[in-house]
């Protein structure tokens, strides 16, 4: 039986022999079906090459002077760069054991020399296209990896991938910001849906950045509100330092952002500072991260109780902050829940 070679393989070989005339005749049989073929004399230059041009196929040797093929194999799945690369061996060795050994330092496949040219290409092909399909297996599992840290922490998503579950945890301090668009509703009321999702999507990406930036993690969204933790659930030097500087980088932003009926977009945030709060994953298929406790409630209340244009902290924040920013005292308000507090205004660093 002939065998067909794949329509445009386009594949990258790196054939590894000791001996001239068994590289000139594999590389005679695979450039004729279309590959791409690079050629090593011993290991060292094997590594060399694989290292620098890092080949679809490997097809090895093993009797070589100075570094056997079972050596290169091992270097080779030892290597980052070249561990997922397939490793062929080709050898006169015929016995079982050989064949076991080349197995078990990551050999994919074994030819025995002397060989027909039509199993070596059936063997090529075959283990391209199986590698093909891992590389696309690994895309998707890499893309899917992405959508997960988009919804969940990484360290949740970790521990998710590991144990199937994210037992919940409880921190014994942290960080709350809450941010709200002023008069969202009024002022999108003449606006298409399309350009309302336009708009917000523009402003929470802003938002998103900054959350990288400054080393948060963004709990969830809710409408035209905006949540996010500092200090959980992987630990920050300074948390509450942190945070503070994105509220006052958030005002910043969109300083220069308004309505389509020419209002100005104006933010009205809230920070508070404390704990003890529990944060755990919920949802069986649509997962979410969230975290409870009255420190979370007050920092929504901070937001709610403030005014346009204006940070709104707690006492407990003014503390941590005092030395290194400019805060206004506001007063005593009532707060559902506390009854009378002592808020400040965060103004900005202090020069």
């Amino acid at each position: 039986m002939i065998y067909s070679p794949p329509p445009s393989p386009k594949a990258n070989i790196l054939i590894v022999d000791d001996t001239p005339n068994n590289l000139r005749l594999l590389s005679k049989i695979l450039m004729g079906y279309g590959y791409e073929v690079g050629k090593a004399i011993n290991g060292s230059i094997a590594l060399q090459s694989a290292q620098k041009t890092a080949p679809d196929i490997v097809l090895l040797d093993i009797n070589m002077p100075q570094m056997n093929g079972y050596e290169v194999c091992e270097q080779l799945k030892a290597n980052p760069r070249t561990q997922e690369i397939p490793v062929i061996f080709i050898s006169a060795l015929d016995d079982v054991w050989d064949k076991v050994k080349a197995f078990q330092v990551g050999g994919v496949d074994y030819i025995t020399k002397p060989f027909q040219c039509e199993e070596v290409l059936a063997r090529v092909d075959t283990h391209l296209r199986l590698q093909s399909l891992q590389n696309k297996l690994r895309r998707e599992q890499q893309k899917s990896e992405r959508l997960l840290l988009n919804i969940l922490p990484a360290a949740i998503a970790q521990e998710l991938k590991q144990n199937q579950k994210a037992n919940p945890t409880q921190f014994e301090d942290a960080a709350f910001l809450f941010v709200d668009l002023v008069n969202f509703t009024a002022n999108s009321s003449t606006m298409a849906p399309g350009e309302v999702v336009s708009f917000l999507n523009q402003i929470f990406s802003i938002f998103d950045a900054l959350v990288t930036r400054y080393g948060m993690e963004k709990i969830r969204t809710i409408g035209d509100s905006y949540f996010v933790a500092g200090g959980l659930p992987n630990p920050h030097p300074d948390y509450v330092s942190a945070i503070a500087d994105m509220a006052l980088e958030m005002q910043r932003q969109v300083a220069h952002f308004s309505w389509s009926n020419g209002n100005p977009l104006q933010l009205r945030i809230g920070i508070s500072v404390g704990g003890p709060v529990v944060g755990a994953v919920i949802g069986t298929q649509k997962f979410a991260y969230d975290v409870w406790g009255d420190v979370v409630n007050l920092a929504s209340r901070m937001e709610s109780l403030g005014q346009p244009g204006r940070i709104q902290v707690t006492e407990a924040v003014y503390e941590r902050l005092r030395d290194r920013y400019q805060l206004e005292c506001r007063g005593k308000i009532p707060v559902k829940g506390q009854g009378e507090m002592t808020t400040y205004w965060l103004v900005g660093r202090t020069s």
